[in-house]
């Protein structure tokens, strides 16, 4: 497959890269800042320098041309303000997906976050930060032109991935590590019956294989 990423040099983007080129797949990361190509090439990704908070459709269409697969895995980040949450974490994943449309690429992996609501309460930064990820949700969720798939992460962390998980529509709040987040997101990739859930993550006791067929499967 070939597969897009936004948000190219994140720390779940560069772990999903490497596992994804390891693979075999072609892979190519969306990035702002030329300057982190050498990071992405590292990964075994191909970096494509495009700024989601102030490219078109077509800027992005034509980057997406012969996907399989896009994956939206930006973020305004740590330290941002209230506004960049609005024009990265919702306006970029809608970005994405009206590119995916225009490109005919129907495989939409969507990383939200626990507690993602477009009606959430509240003013602080990570209030606004769930609001944002929620009307990102809800956007993706109304796209028949798109196979879909949204996952939600507990708290995340740098601890070495175990490569077990608890994987569901609802699984309570916990932390999980970024390598296991990147390891079930390659493995959505491969799972089309996840096309149309909403999964949470946290840490398990269950493989990612198999956790990723059982969410498939209790629909």
């Amino acid at each position: 497959m070939r597969i897009v990423i936004a948000g190219g040099h994140g720390q779940i983007a560069l772990r999903l890269e490497r596992l994804l080129a390891e693979r075999g797949n072609e892979v190519a990361g969306i990035i702002r800042n030329p300057g982190q190509a050498a990071d992405l090439r590292k990964a075994g990704a191909e970096p494509v320098v495009l700024d989601l908070e102030s490219a078109s459709v077509e800027e992005v269409s034509e980057a997406l041309k012969g996907a399989d697969a896009v994956v939206f895995a930006a973020g305004a980040g740590a330290g941002s303000g209230t506004a960049r949450k609005e024009t990265v974490d919702r306006g970029a994943a809608v970005l994405l997906a009206d590119a995916a449309e225009r490109a005919g690429v129907r495989r939409y992996l969507l990383v939200s976050s626990t507690g993602a609501n477009p009606d959430h309460r509240g003013d602080d930064v990570f209030d606004v930060y769930l609001r944002a990820k929620g009307a990102a949700e809800e956007d993706v969720r109304s796209r028949s032109a798109l196979d879909w798939t949204i996952l939600r992460p507990g708290m995340l962390t740098n601890d070495p991935g175990t490569g077990l998980v608890s994987l569901a529509r609802s699984v309570g709040r916990g932390p999980v590590p970024r390598d296991d987040v990147a390891a079930v997101l390659a493995e959505l990739l491969e799972s089309p019956d996840t096309t149309g859930l909403t999964l949470e993550l946290i840490s398990g006791t269950v493989p990612v294989a198999e956790a990723t067929k059982a969410a498939a499967s209790a629909r």
